[in-house]
């Protein structure tokens, strides 16, 4: 951060301690837990992350290659921050959850930092284009390491957000009353779909982030049978980003149930009827576009 500190914008210190915490690494609270509110709230006397202050840090990627104690930033960030026990390396992490980036969603410098940002760490315009492509490398390798290791990312799932299609923060379902019939023609009970393809993401109706409230879901029957109609090998089905410190639903009876491995694509009852049918080993899943009714049969 800047050497003057009381011309930054953001706190260098956190001052619920007693010395206060600091760091003249660049830090801010944008998208932050706090104390006693945050994006996440933590517990007094205030969120503990150990000898700094909670914040959000930078890495300046432009340093990628820059070898310390014989290993380069790319080389841990690969190997040991995502690679190791708490990432790839662990069997019970499947997938991520990779936010935010340089000059892409904000073209003026980090995203979803505070609008000073590049002013408080000194930088200029006219360093942003090499942080950028410096960004795009370490990003690029980091998402062939994730999948050259059969994991996933968040933003890699074929998804149908309005409002940023390589993010998947805003799910929508695939699925829709006013559609329904023609969505599964198209997407389920064909071949060539691209859902049997790609890994899918299915976000619960009426669609993250903003028509959804995760603690009352609304279509959970509908879109769990949907889901099962047009899903492929690999597909989720749940919330979009709608922040922390919310009350996620989890329709248990419909998420914990077991249906078995499908025994083919779905298929339309008869020619425009507008019921569609899919048979798994341990139910049989069908929806009505006629009337929006979903009914699944356990054998």
């Amino acid at each position: 951060i800047i050497a003057n500190h009381s011309l930054s914008h953001v706190p260098v210190c956190d001052n619920n301690y007693n010395p206060p915490l600091c760091s003249n690494l660049y830090h801010d609270q944008s998208q932050t837990p706090g104390y006693p509110h945050g994006d996440g709230d933590c517990a007094a006397p205030g969120c503990d992350v150990g000898s700094v202050p909670v914040g959000e840090y930078l890495f300046d990627p432009r340093n990628a290659n820059v070898s310390v104690h014989g290993q380069t930033f790319i080389e841990w960030f690969v190997d040991e921050y995502f690679g190791g026990a708490a990432g790839i390396g662990n069997d019970n992490i499947i997938g991520f959850y990779i936010d935010d980036d340089w000059g892409n969603m904000n073209k003026n410098g980090p995203s979803e930092m505070n609008a000073y940002a590049m002013q408080d760490m000194g930088l200029g315009p006219e360093e942003l284009p090499a942080i950028v492509t410096a960004y795009n490398w370490v990003a690029r390798t980091v998402y062939e390491s994730i999948v050259a290791k059969g994991k996933f990312a968040w933003d890699l799932f074929l998804n149908n957000d309005p409002n940023c299609a390589n993010c998947g923060d805003c799910p929508q379902p695939w699925v829709k009353p006013s559609t329904c019939a023609a969505d599964l023609r198209f997407y389920g009970c064909n071949a060539s779909s691209v859902f049997q393809q790609r890994a899918l993401l299915y976000g619960f109706s009426p669609g993250s982030c903003h028509g959804v409230n995760p603690s009352h879901l609304t279509m959970v029957e509908q879109d769990v049978a949907n889901f099962l109609l047009v899903r492929g090998l690999y597909a989720y089905l749940g919330n979009g980003w709608t922040g922390c410190s919310h009350v996620y639903e989890y329709p248990a009876e419909q998420f914990n149930a077991d249906y078995g491995e499908p025994l083919g694509l779905c298929h339309e009852t008869a020619p425009d009827s507008g019921v569609f049918v899919r048979e798994w080993t341990h139910a049989t899943v069908q929806m009505d576009c006629n009337t929006w009714t979903p009914k699944i049969t356990f054998k």
